[in-house]
């Protein structure tokens, strides 16, 4: 859980980083503050039709950095990170869950939902604000998109079978 310092800074990155990666041809896939063991890190993740490079990511880590220096949205020394998504990007928007909809996902809620906060299961797509999952069974379970604390695809990778089968 988020305190709100680190909401508000999400925030405040979120609304420079966003018209950047648009002027650039990049996508803002998310914006993380959090501590780690070397110390405070802004996180940002881009993404593009046919995948980023490391040039997308040099010259946007470089003009957010100018940005961030004038803007100063935290009272912490940090760390500024710009990559790629990975193969198990995030889902945050309603749009995502409509992109990706026929693919595996893993997702956690706030607050349980038919019982349970953690899910794994096919993406069947958004309607209304409301995310759509296949989970085993099979079974449909609908989840509030604001329910949703956080949400990844999750790779598939076909030929290779679990261990054991």
């Amino acid at each position: 859980m988020r305190s709100e310092r680190e909401r508000l800074v999400v925030e405040r990155v979120t609304a420079v980083a966003r018209p950047l990666a648009e002027a650039e041809g990049l996508e803002l896939v998310s914006v993380e503050y959090l501590r780690e063991a070397a110390g405070w890190v802004i996180r940002v993740h881009l993404d593009k039709p046919g995948g980023i490079g490391l040039d997308d990511c040099q010259r946007v880590s470089q003009q957010l950095g100018d940005l961030l220096d004038v803007e100063d949205p935290t009272d912490h020394a940090y760390t500024l990170e710009v990559s790629s998504p990975g193969l198990e990007r995030p889902l945050v928007l309603e749009a995502d869950f409509a992109r990706f909809a026929g693919r595996l996902v893993r997702l956690q809620t706030e607050a349980p939902v038919e019982g349970q906060r953690r899910f794994r299961g096919r993406l069947l797509g958004i309607a209304g604000g409301i995310v759509q999952l296949e989970v085993e069974g099979p079974r449909r379970v609908d989840i509030p998109h604001a329910a949703i604390q956080r949400a990844r695809l999750v790779v598939e990778w076909e030929g290779l079978r679990p261990r054991g089968q």
